[in-house]
């Protein structure tokens, strides 16, 4: 059965014809896979995770700024929601910066990391964790997680709690399936538009768990053109 896919540059380039030949604003489609993304949580975890927190570690780029949207939407629902960001919150750009201002001035709990690792304090912080949501790395990341990020990821999946990886599985290569060293143990993949074909390789499950494709709102006739010309 043929799966379509759209690769990293595929995928970059979705986004920007979104924008500037269909009028779809970047930060609407951000909105879109972030709200998405919180129904998709929701659903799959039928709402068990209010005895615990749900945890968003997020890096510096668009992968960040939809799981900053994903926390508004769960606290909007009432979850308790701890967002941790690796990264100066100066050094985001674009539309991951304007929903990080917008969660600092929500008041949802919010920690900065800036470039380090401190595994005491995020043990700390993943305690009381129902779920852990990995937006790290996105498709745009090649080749291994550099530190601190490869100790991150290797601390969250010692933690028990189930992880839904944003659109790939952070330190997985979205072209080719190449997992490295320290890559994200997912046990729910939620990707956009469509699975991208590393996610096809053999072995590539291991670290995506079940794949799960949202939209973003971009709309159908641009998405049908891009699938149709692989």
């Amino acid at each position: 059965m043929h799966i379509p896919t759209l690769n990293r540059q595929q995928s970059r380039e979705l986004d920007r014809r979104a924008t500037d030949e269909f009028g779809v604003p970047s930060i609407v489609l951000m909105e879109n896979a972030g709200r998405g993304l919180a129904d998709a949580l929701l659903d799959l975890d039928n709402r068990s995770c209010l005895i615990g927190s749900i945890v968003i570690c997020c890096g510096r780029g668009n992968n960040a700024g939809d799981g900053f949207v994903l926390a508004r939407h769960l606290d909007l629902r009432g979850l308790q929601v701890r967002v941790l960001v690796w990264g100066e919150p100066d050094q985001l750009k674009g539309d991951a910066a304007t929903n990080f201002q917008i969660i600092a001035r929500s008041g949802i709990p919010t920690e900065v990391f800036c470039d380090g690792h401190d595994a005491t304090r995020l043990s700390n912080l993943l305690a009381d964790a129902g779920w852990i949501i990995d937006g790290l790395l996105g498709t745009g990341a090649v080749g291994d997680p550099r530190p601190p990020l490869d100790a991150v990821i290797r601390q969250l999946n010692a933690h028990p709690a189930p992880i839904l990886a944003i659109d790939l599985p952070s330190g997985l290569d979205c072209d080719t399936g190449h997992a490295a060293g320290a890559t994200i143990i997912a046990m729910h993949t939620c990707t956009f538009v469509a699975q991208k074909p590393g996610f096809l390789t053999p072995g590539a499950e291991r670290y995506t768990g079940q794949v799960h494709v949202l939209d973003i709102g971009a709309p159908r006739k641009l998405v049908d053109e891009m699938l149709a010309s692989q």
